[in-house]
């Protein structure tokens, strides 16, 4: 549903008649606006032809053996499969992992999405659909989306005003009512977004893929290093935190035998230490014909004690349906 041109639409009806619509598709969760008893029935015919609800239609869903994730495969309007994954964590919590692209210009070596190569940016309305459609299974078990991660297929700095836009519509207390705080966006470290992010009244939540400690290693794992090496993107990231007093974590990778030995680590520490900075582990997914393998436990227990021990905070993320090609990394927009 077109979030904007809704507001247009109905510019001539009576206020209420927007904040109706919007209890409709947010609070009630309407799949169809003849599931709506509260609109006139010439109005909901309208809205029907115009603004359909659910735009992006189910391909594919995948649930995890253990329950705890469901990824759907999404079809848009021209054929293009876009994937999203929903987790639900051992404290009831649920969040929801968003795309904000068909594919990614990254063409990081150990993301699925980056050998897939680049289509198009997301529209603000298909963001939110994917938002939306989650919202309405776990209303089936009484539950509700707690966070929302943009850390799905795209660079969301490379859509950037669809994707604030999309927040703002979901964080709205007259939508979703997510709060800012439950918001992340991860980037690979495009700096113009970082800064504009500094400057947005949002606290939403910032985190930088960095997966290497040196800019000669970053470049063999992500392209995007040639343009925005780590102390450019560490300049942005600092006058974010003074704009916003915000903490920003470093996502990093976890492969064996690339960034994972006592080396890596202690220069990880020295780069990293400054109070509002944060490191969260991540164990590396196998996808598409990588040669790449996860570190062993041991390492990543190794790594992780070498930054603690150098006064980093560190956490370690919970792997959500790796079978299912829902982690981290693994979103192709596959029809699986």
């Amino acid at each position: 549903m077109d979030f904007l041109k809704i507001n247009e639409f109905l510019k001539d009806e009576p206020d209420y008649r927007l904040k109706q619509v919007k209890k409709a598709v947010f609070s009630d969760l309407i799949k169809d606006w003849d599931e709506n008893t509260t609109l006139p029935k010439d109005l909901r015919q309208e809205l029907s032809e115009k603004f359909p609800i659910e735009e992006l239609k189910e391909e594919k869903v995948l649930v995890s053996k253990d329950g705890d994730t469901k990824k759907i495969v999404f079809k848009l309007k021209e054929g293009f499969l876009i994937e999203s994954v929903l987790m639900k964590h051992r404290d009831k919590r649920c969040t929801v992992c968003v795309s904000s692209q068909v594919g990614c210009k990254m063409g990081c070596e150990f993301c699925a999405t980056g050998q897939q190569g680049f289509k198009r940016n997301l529209s603000l309305s298909e963001i939110v659909d994917q938002i939306l459609h989650f919202a309405r299974i776990l209303k089936k078990f009484s539950e509700k989306i707690n966070n929302i991660v943009f850390m799905g297929m795209g660079e969301p700095f490379l859509n950037y005003d669809n994707v604030l836009g999309a927040i703002r519509v979901v964080n709205d207390k007259d939508g979703l009512n997510v709060g800012a705080r439950h918001i992340s966006i991860s980037t690979a470290g495009i700096t113009e977004g970082i800064e504009k992010l500094a400057k947005e009244p949002l606290q939403i939540n910032l985190a930088i893929s960095l997966h290497a400690p040196t800019d000669k290693l970053r470049l063999e794992l992500m392209p995007i290093n040639k343009n925005y090496p780590i102390e450019k993107i560490l300049f942005a990231v600092d006058n974010y935190i003074k704009n916003t007093k915000r903490r920003v974590m470093f996502e990093y990778l976890m492969i064996d035998g690339v960034n994972d030995s006592e080396k890596e680590a202690k220069e990880l520490a020295l780069l990293l230490k400054k109070s509002l900075y944060f490191v969260n582990l991540i164990s590396f997914n196998p996808v598409g014909h990588s040669e790449f393998k996860p570190s062993p436990g041991f390492k990543v227990e190794r790594f992780k004690e070498v930054l603690e021990n150098s006064g980093i905070t560190v956490t370690q993320r919970h792997r959500f349906g790796r079978e299912i090609k829902a982690a981290c990394g693994q979103l192709a927009g596959e029809n699986i």
